[in-house]
């Protein structure tokens, strides 16, 4: 009886023998799970040390174009339409035409008055030059009876002795002293003539300066007339892409009107709204990732261009006024503009309007770098 109760010792043991080792198993198990926790958490914590907690995102980001209204300068019916919705223009091209008939009359009169303003100017002018003319005539008279004056007064001053001595007659010096008198006539009368000449050349000369400044008036109008006609067609003033295009052959255009719109595609840029706990190491010329729904998950990179100097609250219509008694702080968030990076494949995708996630790296840039948006910041 003693041998087979030795013998079941061992393998009651059995059970603890098992239960013991998946223990250790266990342990095994739990050890490896959380060391590879813990060494996921350390690789997580020294990104994030040494990059995440640089990073500042914001999903309150859209694309964005500076796009130009189109509009007319003058009014008129529309004639032709060149262009289609969403058709790529370029800068001057003609984008609309308007009915120039009477604009074209209107140019044709200004530069009949034109032409008549200019025939009233030479004609001032030449009267100007025929009155020049006998003034000179008129001085050429008035020196040779002056001349003719000086020569009798001095043939009375010649003959006066003789007469004294008995030389010559009286009657010979009365006929010296009437040539004398007609000689002193004669003069004073070319003198007259000539300041008569001489004030006539003040009247010529002010009709020649009202003719002159007709002539610029006409001038003037026509070529503001030349300016409405070439109006009629509407210029693209930069490149892009035609949107919103409401005009239709026939209708009629006021100046100011929208016509189209044109979306410069080539010159995207984004802002970003970031909270105001978000900007505070915010500076131009560190580099920014883009994440855009409409890439499918492919990021783009970008540079901070600027903040901006107000909140967006700042420049709404009606600005919030806080100086009241049940005043609660909100939040306010602050425009940031990026230039964007864009891949040739990704531009017919690109809109303004698209939703972005951006994720801007804060940490301190070389001064080289910092200075390269400066220099791309007109291609935003």
């Amino acid at each position: 009886m003693s041998a087979p109760d030795s013998v079941a010792a061992p393998a009651g043991a059995a059970p603890q023998s098992v239960s013991a080792s998946r223990s250790t198993r266990r342990r095994t198990i739990l050890f490896g799970i959380g060391g590879a926790l813990l060494l996921v958490a350390l690789v997580f914590g020294v990104r994030w040390w040494l990059y995440g907690r640089f990073i500042e995102s914001t999903d309150d980001a859209y694309i964005q174009a500076d796009s130009v209204t189109v509009a007319p300068k003058v009014s008129g019916y529309v004639a032709e339409v060149y262009v289609r919705d969403n058709q790529q223009v370029t800068a001057g091209q003609q984008l609309v035409r308007l009915d120039n008939r009477q604009y074209q009359a209107a140019l044709d009169e200004a530069t009949a008055t034109v032409a008549s303003r200019q025939a009233d100017v030479a004609r001032a002018d030449a009267d100007l030059q025929q009155q020049k003319a006998r003034i000179a005539q008129a001085a050429a008279e008035v020196g040779g009876a002056r001349a003719n004056a000086r020569y009798a007064a001095s043939q009375v001053e010649r003959y006066a002795p003789l007469v004294r001595t008995g030389a010559e007659t009286e009657e010979r010096t009365a006929e010296l002293r009437n040539a004398q008198t007609r000689a002193a006539t004669t003069l004073a009368a070319n003198e007259a003539a000539l300041k008569v000449e001489q004030s006539q050349v003040v009247t010529l000369q002010t009709r020649l300066q009202q003719a002159q400044a007709q002539l610029e008036v006409a001038e003037a109008s026509a070529r503001k007339a030349r300016l409405d006609l070439d109006d009629t067609v509407v210029r693209a003033s930069k490149a892009g892409r035609v949107a919103d295009k409401g005009v239709r052959v026939g209708q009629f255009a006021q100046p100011g009107t929208r016509l189209l719109t044109v979306v410069p595609v080539q010159d995207l840029y984004l802002t970003a709204n970031f909270k105001e706990t978000q900007v505070g190491r915010m500076r131009a010329g560190q580099p920014v990732t883009l994440h855009v729904d409409a890439l499918s998950g492919e990021p783009l990179h970008g540079v901070v261009e600027s903040l901006s100097p107000g909140t967006g609250s700042q420049f709404a219509l009606l600005p919030a006024q806080n100086a009241t008694g049940n005043f609660t702080k909100i939040v306010q968030r602050v425009p940031v503009r990026i230039h964007v990076d864009v891949p040739n494949d990704a531009r017919p995708v690109l809109v303004p309007g698209l939703s972005v996630v951006v994720d801007v790296d804060t940490r301190e840039l070389h001064p080289a770098r910092a200075q390269a948006p400066a220099a791309g910041a007109s291609h935003g």
